[in-house]
């Protein structure tokens, strides 16, 4: 297994805990608003191998609790079954950030006892996945498999969107509420323009268009909050 990046330290990335972040690369999207897209066309040079990571790991005992794992899409990976194991043998907890496009390595991770938080995404409404994702030729039921798992899982979990200009409206919202009625926690993200991103013509949405489309998601999802919004 590559590392292609590592956040030695976060107290955002899983909540309540500190931790660390790896990122896998690879992604099955091409998400127009990815900051993270030199992972996902293979330009970013691997920053390290397994072996480096886990001498990494055993410096940080006692003073991280848990390991994010992120990408790209780290259920791509083959092999992130083992990758996995070897964090928790060590006595980290795990959050697994996850497009959802893989529901059946999911619960393959689930059933095993591998995961104890899960991230997944909801790009946007169902109607507009395609665009959203770049994958002209995208399957929502996969999508709507994996909702189903996490959901029904027993691990904690979030659901969250990264809502930009340009992207989504306000009518997505309420589509997506239905997709995760009552869900235990749905976070929806301000969209901010890095260099990384694809699409230099989206945009952040305004404060007050974000706790709009908060109002509306929280008809189905009361749970639902906002996540770095800024003015």
């Amino acid at each position: 297994m590559l590392i292609h990046g590592l956040q030695k330290m976060t107290l955002l990335d899983y909540p309540g805990y500190v931790a660390c972040t790896v990122f896998l690369n690879g992604c099955d999207f091409r998400c127009p608003y990815c900051h993270n897209f030199e992972l996902v066309d293979g330009t970013a040079q691997a920053l390290m191998d397994d072996e480096e990571f886990f001498a990494f790991l055993g410096k940080r005992k006692g003073l991280l609790d848990g390991v994010c794992i992120s990408g790209g899409e780290p259920l791509l990976h083959k092999d992130i079954d083992d990758f996995i194991r070897r964090i928790r043998e060590m006595g980290f907890k795990v959050k697994l950030d996850t497009n959802g496009y893989h529901p059946d390595m999911l619960k393959k991770l689930i059933d095993e006892g591998l995961l104890d938080y899960i991230a997944m995404d909801i790009k946007n409404s169902f109607a507009k996945y395609a665009v959203t994702t770049g994958a002209p030729n995208i399957n929502t039921s996969i999508i709507k498999k994996s909702i189903s798992i996490i959901m029904n899982s027993g691990v904690d979990y979030e659901f969250r969107t990264t809502v930009a200009g340009g992207l989504h409206q306000a009518d997505d919202f309420e589509q997506i509420g239905a997709m995760i009625p009552d869900a235990k926690a749905y976070y929806l993200q301000q969209f901010t323009m890095r260099d990384t991103v694809p699409d230099r013509e989206l945009y952040s949405p305004s404060a007050e268009e974000m706790d709009t489309f908060l109002k509306i998601v929280k008809k189905h999802v009361d749970s639902a909050q906002l996540r770095g919004v800024s003015d």
